[in-house]
């Protein structure tokens, strides 16, 4: 199994960056897909996530809302994160990860993801 993320870099604020995972090894329409984030010196956020079935239905924490937006290709195995408007705030290294069931998932319990990607680093700075 492998996830694995680009598109990361550097962004001044305001400005936009899309993100991308590709995934390998393990049946990715099956699997509800993640963005996880952490921030320096703080610990894991869970950022957004989509169903892993043909409805795509998306979810998003509030500090990303209206200005990210989650999408996959399940012919290409690959999930990404548009992101828009960005803030120093959102300053962290980008995780992607994927679970089998949906419990637990935004809570970021432990159980709940079965794979992950190695991280992906987005600095905003002005």
């Amino acid at each position: 199994v492998q996830l694995v993320e680009s598109g990361g870099g550097l962004v001044q604020p305001g400005g936009s960056s899309r993100l991308s995972c590709a995934a390998s090894g393990f049946t990715f329409s099956f699997y509800y897909m993640s963005w996880v984030r952490q921030a320096p010196g703080k610990g894991l956020e869970w950022v957004s996530s989509i169903h892993g079935g043909g409805g795509g239905s998306t979810y998003y924490a509030d500090s990303v809302k209206g200005r990210f937006t989650i999408s996959k290709d399940n012919a290409k195995n690959t999930l990404y994160l548009q992101m828009n408007s960005l803030k120093p705030e959102d300053t962290a290294v980008y995780y992607c990860a994927a679970s089998f069931r949906w419990g637990g998932v935004s809570r970021l319990d432990q159980d709940a993801y079965n794979y992950w990607g190695q991280g992906t680093q987005v600095t905003v700075y002005s």
